[in-house]
């Protein structure tokens, strides 16, 4: 099985920390060289150094995703990329009726928006090389909608869309596009998500992490590790004829086939 990435280039989105860190990590060490984009510099400093030395040096770039041109521009200036990890954070809590129009249009923007650029922007690289992965962080509430997650639920629905159409407009060019769909991860969204939980149930913070954990049939909260090893390999010559898919990595908590 060839899992190899030496001599790919990946721009890893959102990579500063988290889920998108620890892709960034595993593409490090399949051999790929990355680009991390986020826009806490300081944080990305730190993220860089933590990443598996390949030949060639990795790098970071600072980018606001709530500025579609701000990324537009900085990517530009980047050269090809063979990888495409789409990330950014999700929409804030809350149930749908609270939510204000302009946070559908702000989240639009930053998902799918920015997403589609991205695509624009190296897709004729990947074209040219007759080699492209597109792999979006997406969530399980493509498939179940989640509590408190209004506004998430719809735009990672526009995002899931939005891969299907484009992997069937690609894949005769030796690309690929792909869903990985998180579960409970442990990670800083995971700990605002639990938070809002656990005020509105008038709990702990922590009595609510264990119902979370207890809620999943693996019994345990997930690692971004674990979320980033699948999208790893999708990324890689081995997963070349899985196309248009969303994977679930959830520990089996999502209740749909």
């Amino acid at each position: 099985m060839d899992l190899s990435l030496h001599g790919k280039n990946a721009l890893v989105c959102g990579s500063s920390q988290g889920i998108g860190l620890a892709v960034a990590k595993e593409l490090a060490s399949l051999g790929a060289r990355c680009v991390l984009l986020a826009r806490n510099e300081e944080q990305l400093k730190k993220a860089l150094a933590t990443l598996p030395a390949v030949a060639g040096s990795h790098q970071y770039a600072v980018a606001d995703f709530t500025d579609p041109q701000n990324v537009r521009d900085t990517v530009a200036k980047l050269g090809d990329f063979q990888v495409l990890i789409n990330n950014t954070g999700g929409p804030a809590a809350g149930a749908i009726i609270d939510a204000a129009p302009e946070s559908f249009e702000n989240a639009f923007r930053q998902h799918v928006v920015v997403n589609q650029l991205l695509v624009q922007l190296l897709l004729p690289g990947m074209t040219k090389q007759r080699y492209g992965r597109i792999v979006n962080i997406v969530s399980t509430s493509v498939k179940v909608p989640l509590p408190s997650l209004g506004v998430s639920n719809t735009i990672r629905a526009a995002v899931a869309s939005w891969a299907k159409s484009l992997s069937n407009e690609v894949a005769a060019h030796g690309i690929t596009v792909n869903n990985v769909l998180p579960g409970f991860t442990g990670t800083a969204r995971l700990d605002q998500l639990a938070a809002t939980l656990a005020a509105a149930a008038g709990i702990s913070v922590a009595e609510q992490m264990s119902r979370m954990a207890a809620s999943v049939p693996a019994g345990r909260i997930g690692k971004p590790e674990e979320v980033a090893a699948v999208a790893a390999f999708l990324c890689t010559p081995a997963a070349s004829y899985v196309n248009g898919t969303s994977i679930r990595v959830d520990g089996g908590r999502t209740g749909s086939i």
